[in-house]
């Protein structure tokens, strides 16, 4: 299985880049509700195996993970991520932050702000 992680700077940034810029309407693309609107995908935009994913937060933690694999679950998807480019061809948006930087971030900033685990 793959899925998408974002670290949260670049969601913030996603966010703040939307915030001033109201979409106009299009009866192609945009709303035609008053006032219109726009829905954005703001992601990473880059599947990482579920393997991945237990390797590095098992590097970060120095600890080997207790794995209970088990096959798909109904409703599961072999593969989802975010389709930012709306996000970059409006807005200029690019995730900055890869998946591997994004959980080191996170695990210094846990252990800077909680009792070490």
């Amino acid at each position: 299985m793959k899925r998408d992680f974002t670290y949260i700077d670049d969601i913030v940034e996603g966010v703040v880049r939307v915030l001033d810029k109201t979409p106009t309407p299009n009866k192609n693309k945009y709303s035609t509700a008053k006032p219109p609107y726009r829905i954005y995908n703001i992601g990473n935009n880059n599947p990482i195996t579920l393997r991945d994913f237990i390797s590095v937060i098992e590097n970060a933690c120095g600890v080997k993970a207790n794995e209970n694999l088990l096959p798909m679950q109904p409703g599961d998807v072999p593969i989802t991520y975010a389709d930012v480019d709306d996000l970059m061809e409006i807005f200029g948006f690019e995730p900055k932050t890869n998946f591997h930087d994004g959980i080191k971030y996170f695990f210094n900033w846990y252990l800077s702000s909680h009792e070490k685990i």
